[in-house]
């Protein structure tokens, strides 16, 4: 258990320390902790933000170790949070050893498709998920972290032809701008992914990346973007500067 005491002090040390989550929790996109940005399995690791104790009494602002997100954790949940006997080293895996663990995560996809699900806007921790949400939690289900949101998953993977999709690939889709959906392709031009409400399946399911698609997947075709290799796991900012100078 962690208290607010701990907290400060630790940050008036200026030290580094890191926090285990004991359980699942809920991270917020504000202080007020109306809107939820993310979820963090317990086992995560996560860090106090230098600023994260400040005047609003009901949540302090943190940073979750593996993937650098940052959020608003409800200070009534300090007690699920332990010190970390060790801080949080990334496992840097290579593109042939991710390659190999893809049907893993194809695999953890469709054992989330076979639960009952909805659509959970910062659902990373199941049954309910966002689109990246679950493109996440399946990789890293596999020992691969991926960032943490479609934009950022566009961003990270090594970006390929459509015409050159294998399984295990990510599918972008958004505006011209910005992407805004993701989903794992599964070969024979489907792919699944966690949708909406307004457009979607609201919740796991697959559909086929097609203008000929049904209502969903034609919905989706019209703003597919492009797609993308998973060839690295996710290094923190923090380990990127150590793993150069090994």
């Amino acid at each position: 258990m962690v208290s607010l005491v701990q907290l400060q002090a630790a940050i008036d040390a200026g030290q580094p320390i890191e926090y285990q989550c004991l359980a699942n929790l809920n991270l917020y996109d504000a202080p007020s902790l109306q809107s939820l940005a993310t979820q963090a399995v317990a086992g995560r690791q996560l860090r106090v933000l230098p600023e994260g104790l400040t005047d609003h009494k009901q949540a302090i602002q943190v940073v979750l170790c593996e993937d650098d997100y940052p959020g608003w954790l409800p200070t009534e949940d300090l007690d699920l949070l332990e010190v970390a006997e060790v801080p949080y080293q990334a496992i840097v895996r290579s593109a042939s050893e991710i390659r190999d663990r893809l049907p893993q995560v194809l695999a953890y996809t469709r054992m989330a498709m076979a639960q009952p699900n909805h659509y959970l806007w910062g659902g990373t921790v199941g049954p309910n998920y966002d689109c990246s949400g679950l493109m996440q939690t399946a990789f890293a289900a596999a020992g691969i972290w991926l960032p943490r949101d479609a934009y950022q998953q566009e961003a990270f993977v090594q970006p390929i032809d459509l015409d050159d999709l294998q399984s295990g690939d990510l599918i972008f889709f958004g505006t011209p701008d910005r992407a805004t959906h993701v989903g794992l392709h599964l070969g024979e031009n489907q792919y699944i992914h966690s949708s909406g409400k307004d457009q979607g399946r609201n919740g796991i399911g697959i559909d086929v990346l097609s203008a000929e698609a049904d209502a969903v997947g034609q919905a989706y075709y019209r703003q597919l973007r492009g797609a993308g290799r998973v060839v690295a796991s996710y290094l923190p900012q923090n380990q990127r500067s150590e793993t150069r100078e090994n």
